[in-house]
């Protein structure tokens, strides 16, 4: 048992790098943070990217049981339950570097999260069989939901501080954001997703159909972010700039599209994991430029 606990396949599976695709939200939500510092940033950083995710990661692997490849992991190998006990081992970690680090209140919502992921995958609820509820879920969790509690960490503020309009607003926006892009995530697993029987969204809409909803919707989050910096940031262009960031994604994802629309063999999980790689390094360098250009960085130094 504790061989398997620090097994290679394990720690694999945790998939700690593949936090780096969802590191905007925590970029976004740091952005518009009037309130930082040093020690609570460093801390929500850690907690949720190299403990929160990672336990998420291991824990719905060791449900899944996947044979072929899953974001992050061209060639999973095969899970163990020492995969099982060490993704409890990091939500543990979690919760107590939570409230001794930062707040019972960070720590109550971290909580939070880590339930709804884990109802992703187990087999008493099993959400990723139900298309719809999977995909607004998944988006509100890890966009609106994950936004409020990483602005709560950073800030070390009350949970009341977070429901406003300056934080709502754009954490709708990375729910929105993700609610659009999450179904190119389960593109290319049509065939191991049905040998399960779970009817994902992306199963749900067909590979073109996939296709042409993350473009409908992209195009619809484009505008929305267009509005929200014009908006909330007059005369400072932050809205072209946001449009230029993300003109790599738009190519990448139209050259894709058209490969797919010729043969759908291409939706794969090399072009899906190069979409994802390319789209949160632009968001991830829009978002510190935008954080870099703002006056509440002085409040580190």
């Amino acid at each position: 048992m504790i061989r398997s606990l620090f097994s290679r396949s394990a720690w694999l599976h945790l998939r700690i790098p593949f936090s780096y695709y969802l590191l905007p939200v925590f970029l976004f939500s740091l952005a518009v943070s009037p309130n930082i510092s040093p020690n609570p940033l460093l801390w929500t950083f850690l907690i949720v990217h190299l403990f929160l995710y990672p336990a998420s990661n291991g824990y719905n692997s060791y449900f899944d049981k996947d044979e072929k490849s899953i974001g992050g992991l061209k060639n999973p190998p095969k899970v163990n339950l020492g995969l099982y006990y060490l993704s409890l081992l990091f939500d543990l970690i979690t919760i107590v570097l939570a409230v001794v680090k930062i707040s019972i209140t960070f720590a109550i919502l971290i909580f939070i999260y880590g339930l709804i992921s884990k109802a992703y995958s187990h087999p008493a609820v099993r959400l990723k069989k139900y298309p719809v509820a999977s995909w607004l879920i998944v988006g509100l969790f890890q966009g609106l939901f994950t936004f409020v509690m990483c602005y709560v960490g950073i800030n070390r503020f009350p949970l009341e501080n977070a429901l406003k309009p300056t934080v709502l607003i754009p954490g709708l926006l990375s729910t929105a954001q993700l609610l659009g892009t999450y179904p190119i995530t389960q593109v290319y697993q049509h065939e191991e997703d049905g040998k399960r029987g779970d009817h994902t969204f992306s199963r749900m809409l067909g590979v073109r159909g996939t296709f042409w909803f993350v473009g409908g919707v992209f195009t619809l989050v484009t505008a929305g972010f267009i509005a929200y910096f014009y908006s909330f940031y007059p005369g400072q262009g932050y809205e072209f700039i946001f449009v230029a960031a993300l003109s790599p994604v738009v190519l990448f994802f139209l050259a894709w599209f058209w490969r797919v629309w010729r043969d759908e063999s291409r939706a794969n999980h090399a072009s899906t994991m190069w979409l994802n790689f390319i789209s949160a390094t632009c968001l991830n360098a829009f978002f510190i430029y935008l954080l870099l250009d703002s006056t509440q960085l002085t409040q580190l130094f």
